[in-house]
């Protein structure tokens, strides 16, 4: 028979105390405090891993999980709760420090495209919201730049968090109607510019005006003036401002879009349920 143990790490699983952990490990980095309340606000015991010790002299050491215990202790509200600890009886100070430094070397990060379409296989609701939303237009989630797909997923659920369900569709049905699903208009920056217009101006601002302005223009064109004006979708906003207010007596007012910070509002945060029906 075949011998495995170079490709299993001579471990055991206990349950150990909290108070009986210690992570103050030089190598270690700092303890986030903003992390440890974000995550013990949304706290899911599903999404809680085995913490890595090392036992050296009788000392359980954490080299892998020092703010999942913190996160714990937090919810429980106590440090005599227990986790899960994947125990490791010999190893030296220095491979702690070699593993925890090269732990994320050949890991492959989750991209945003995978992350949207798992949480679309578990059912959440914001993504299928969200995805209903966008092939409502004839378009896909789309893990790269397309005509028919947006690839910008975090900037879509973006807009979602920070504006609300109709600021995003307003935002794709005025992406949509004035380029034509011309691929680069579904940028982070230009679908992000366009939001900051609707945020900003709403009703003030015509769609229709909007469409026939903006429509002269190319996305090229758009991003040329962005990207002499300022960085980011700030300096796109400003480039289709100013396309929407060429040869308008009364435009609309430039102080506004560096006054009005953006927020979720209450009345857009919920549509309405049969706009959102999910099978």
């Amino acid at each position: 028979m075949k011998n495995f143990e170079k490709f299993v790490p001579r471990v055991h699983f206990e349950q150990i105390p909290i108070k009986n952990l210690v992570s103050n490990q030089l190598y270690q980095r700092n303890l986030s405090v903003s992390h440890v309340r974000r995550a013990a606000a949304n706290f899911d015991l599903w999404q809680i891993n085995p913490v890595k010790v090392s036992r050296r002299d009788g000392v359980n050491y954490v080299f892998n999980g020092q703010h999942t215990i913190e996160i714990v202790a937090s919810v429980s509200g106590s440090r005599n709760t227990p986790v899960w600890c994947m125990v490791y009886d010999d190893l030296e100070y220095q491979h702690e420090a070699d593993i925890f430094a090269n732990q994320l070397k050949y890991t492959k990060p989750l991209l945003a495209y995978e992350i949207f379409m798992a949480n679309v296989e578990a059912g959440n609701d914001k993504q299928l919201i969200i995805k209903d939303l966008v092939e409502s237009y004839g378009l896909t989630i789309s893990n790269k730049k397309s005509s028919t797909g947006i690839g910008a997923i975090a900037t879509i659920e973006s807009i979602f968090d920070k504006y609300g369900f109709h600021t995003l569709n307003r935002v794709l049905r005025l992406c949509i109607a004035t380029w034509e699903g011309e691929a680069n208009s579904f940028s982070s920056n230009m679908l992000n510019g366009i939001a900051r217009l609707v945020f900003t101006y709403g009703d003030k601002m015509n769609d229709d005006h909007f469409k026939e302005k903006l429509g002269n223009y190319s996305v090229k064109e758009i991003s040329r003036t962005a990207v002499d004006r300022r960085t980011g979708s700030l300096g796109y906003a400003e480039a289709m401002l100013i396309a929407y207010n060429k040869k308008k007596k009364f435009g609309l007012p430039w102080e506004s879009l560096y006054t009005k910070k953006g927020r979720k509002s209450d009345l857009d945060a919920t549509p309405p349920e049969e706009e959102v029906e999910v099978d």
